[in-house]
């Protein structure tokens, strides 16, 4: 059975025993993809009107597959779906315990994944990145200053002596 959203195949993102059994496939080598800690945010403009709902993710990419678990604002979640390297493209499902949540994104070195995600009568905007790394949405603060430059007084007249 495909999601009629996505096309991409209905899976439960629990694992079953039979995954258990497989012999663990290779992490991903591509840096656009790293497995470990995640963090980034969605958007509910509809709901939460800019404000950002933020995510902590855990999350293995291997073999083109996509698995992990994590907690934002509505509660604890599992992901399942795909990435494909030659496109950078990545598709998943967040499976809470009351509904599913359908992300399409694509990654880019140094900025994480980014796109939209979808419900069946609204959808917004995601970002998420390497736990660790700066936020590659947010404002980048900078110092600076003029060097500051000696003036010299003028001279003074002889009339104003």
């Amino acid at each position: 059975m495909r999601n009629l959203r996505t096309g991409l195949p209905k899976v439960d993102a629990r694992v079953s025993t039979k995954d258990k059994d497989k012999t663990p496939e290779a992490l991903e080598t591509d840096e656009r993809f790293p497995s470990g800690e995640w963090t980034g945010f969605w958007m509910q403009r509809s709901i939460y009107h800019g404000e950002r709902s933020w995510m902590e993710l855990h999350l293995k990419f291997a073999g083109g597959i996509l698995r992990g678990e994590g907690r934002d604002r509505i509660g604890e979640f599992v992901i399942l779906g795909e990435y494909d390297l030659k496109s950078a493209e990545v598709t998943f499902t967040k499976t809470h315990p009351t509904h599913d949540v359908e992300y399409r994104g694509w990654a880019e070195l140094d900025k994480g994944i980014w796109g939209l995600w979808k419900l069946p009568h609204d959808h917004d905007g995601f970002h998420i990145w390497p736990k660790g790394k700066s936020d590659p949405t947010g404002p980048q603060l900078k110092a600076e200053a003029d060097v500051p430059v000696e003036q010299e007084e003028p001279a003074m007249a002889a009339s104003d002596k």
